[in-house]
């Protein structure tokens, strides 16, 4: 079962180049370690919400933009063993300065509930959101039903993942940006598309699709959720 390292970040638009300069150097150290794969999408459909959102997780300035990141291993134990490879390799230290506020950058480790499809998307649709530990179950069971109906309407791959290593930041984190309660998880989620345009109809059908109906109580709150379209700048 792949295991998940998560990231979301705050880079100011204009170290575009930069940020995706810094991110291929970073890369063959990162699959040395033990990635399967890295993947760095940037922020091209991030709404304002009413409770939280992207920019609010990361603090986000209007100078800069959201990027919704993720590494794969094949398991927890390889994103661990990778972790202290990274601590105790004397390269890490010699790239360049990050081209952004790592302070504000919000990172965890999260385990797949559902993983379905195979494609790579040059597209992608980022989601965090908060889950009581309770609904763990109910919520897979909903996440896998989702996924089908956007596997049927031209999603190349969809992840649900609950957070089981989400530490506390100083002054970002993961639970601050669904403002989790103590009986909650955070689930990190996406959804890989051939293109925005295939992801715009999509959503135009699903909107309308009686199979994306809530069926009784939500298991969860929906108003803390979190969403954004972003564009796939870098996946190997």
């Amino acid at each position: 079962m792949t295991y998940i390292q998560g990231f979301v970040a705050a880079v100011p638009t204009a170290n575009r180049s930069a940020y995706l300069d810094h991110a291929r150097l970073a890369l063959p150290m990162f699959k040395e370690f033990g990635a399967t794969r890295m993947v760095e999408t940037w922020g091209d459909d991030v709404p304002r919400g009413k409770l939280n959102d992207f920019h609010g997780a990361v603090h986000a300035t209007d100078a800069e933009t959201v990027v919704f990141s993720w590494m794969e291993y094949s398991d927890r134990k390889s994103r661990d063993a990778a972790f202290e490879k990274m601590m105790a390799d004397p390269r890490m230290e010699q790239l360049p300065k990050m081209p952004f506020d790592g302070k504000r950058m919000i990172l965890g480790g999260f385990q797949p509930l559902v993983d379905v499809g195979s494609g790579r998307g040059a597209y992608v649709d980022g989601y965090l959101l908060p889950v009581p530990d309770g609904n763990r179950a109910t919520y897979r069971d909903l996440a896998q039903k989702v996924a089908d109906v956007f596997l049927e309407y031209g999603a190349l791959r969809v992840v649900e993942a609950w957070g089981d290593d989400v530490p506390e930041g100083k002054v970002t984190d993961f639970r601050r940006a669904v403002l989790a309660r103590d009986d909650e998880g955070v689930v990190f989620s996406w959804v890989e598309w051939p293109s925005r345009q295939v992801r715009d109809e999509a959503w135009q059908k699903a909107r309308n699709d009686p199979r994306m109906q809530p069926q009784g109580e939500m298991r969860f709150d929906g108003k803390r959720m979190i969403y954004g379209g972003f564009e796939t700048v870098l996946d190997d």
